[in-house]
């Protein structure tokens, strides 16, 4: 791997950007057939439920639509089922793509969620505080 800095993406067009209609369609759809283990986790997050910090859900970054989405600490959480097994190598592509931008992917399986919400709840909360952290630096 190499020390090249993330390109930073402007946060402003992830949401306010254009994106094509079908990804929005899509998103839509995604929104309205969460899994269990994403409408779980969407219970915590939302309203600036958990410690005060506004997610989005399904939200297109890059062409991409990923589960949950932190605007303020350009934190991306996603809910990984058993069909992420097979998709290793476009999950991979994926965070790379995204990463480069400057933004940061927490994973979780649906087990960690159903299992131990807490802790799931608390990676995120920290996570999300250090990356708010360090844009102020």
């Amino acid at each position: 791997m190499h020390d090249e800095e993330p390109v930073p993406i402007d946060k402003s067009k992830i949401i306010f950007g254009p994106h094509a209609a079908e990804k929005r369609d899509m998103a839509r759809r995604l929104r309205q057939r969460m899994t269990p283990s994403e409408r779980r986790l969407w219970e915590k997050l939302r309203a600036n439920r958990l410690a005060r910090l506004s997610f989005r859900r399904q939200q297109t970054i890059d062409g991409f639509i990923v589960d949950f989405y932190c605007h303020t600490a350009g934190l991306i959480v996603e809910v990984d089922g058993a069909v992420h097994k097979e998709m290793l190598d476009y999950d991979k592509m994926r965070d790379t793509l995204i990463g480069s931008r400057g933004l940061s992917i927490l994973r979780f399986s649906n087990d960690a969620i159903e299992q131990n919400m807490e802790a799931v709840l608390a990676q995120i909360v920290v996570a999300a505080q250090e990356r708010i952290a360090k844009a102020k630096r």
